[in-house]
């Protein structure tokens, strides 16, 4: 979080609906599933602090996007979801990571690796561009991205945001 200004991660959330929240760096994150430095989710709201990563934040707010509007009603923390809903998240925050300049779609896949996101092909990179068509097909089946995998900046199960 803090090699990207502030204001590039809010912007790009605030384009779903979604509100960003900096927590003080003594602060435990609430709504955090995982704990430590990793981003929280309550509602409409994505809460870091500066040394949350960039994925764990786009990974959360992806949860959020492609949530059921049911789930998104209550949600609180943990975002659930199935296997298809997952891999349609881990697809999605690649896409965004695009988004926030100074960051990028390399610099997801090799966070993604550190972090410990496991794949069939050994790396996110490599499912990324040889194993996710189903997460391709998940997502547009859902109007979250177009054919030519371009961000349709909808969320699940609305015609706009």
């Amino acid at each position: 979080m803090r090699d990207v200004a502030p204001g590039s991660v809010a912007g790009l959330l605030s384009s779903f609906g979604l509100q960003f929240e900096q927590v003080a760096a003594s602060q435990d994150i609430p709504g955090s599933y995982w704990g430590d430095d990793e981003a929280g989710l309550i509602g409409d709201r994505i809460l870091a602090r500066t040394d949350t990563p960039l994925h764990s934040i786009l990974h959360e707010a992806c949860h959020y996007i492609c949530l059921d509007p049911q789930r998104r009603h209550s949600l609180h923390t943990d975002a659930g979801g199935d296997y298809d809903e997952e891999n349609g998240v881990c697809y999605l925050q690649i896409l965004l990571a695009n988004h926030i300049g100074g960051f990028g779609k390399q610099r997801m896949f090799e966070d993604m690796d550190n972090w410990g996101y496991t794949f069939r092909l050994g790396s996110a990179q490599a499912w990324f561009e040889q194993d996710a068509d189903d997460a391709r097909a998940w997502l547009q089946k859902h109007s979250i991205i177009g054919p030519e995998q371009q961000i349709t900046w909808k969320l699940r199960g609305h015609s706009d945001k």
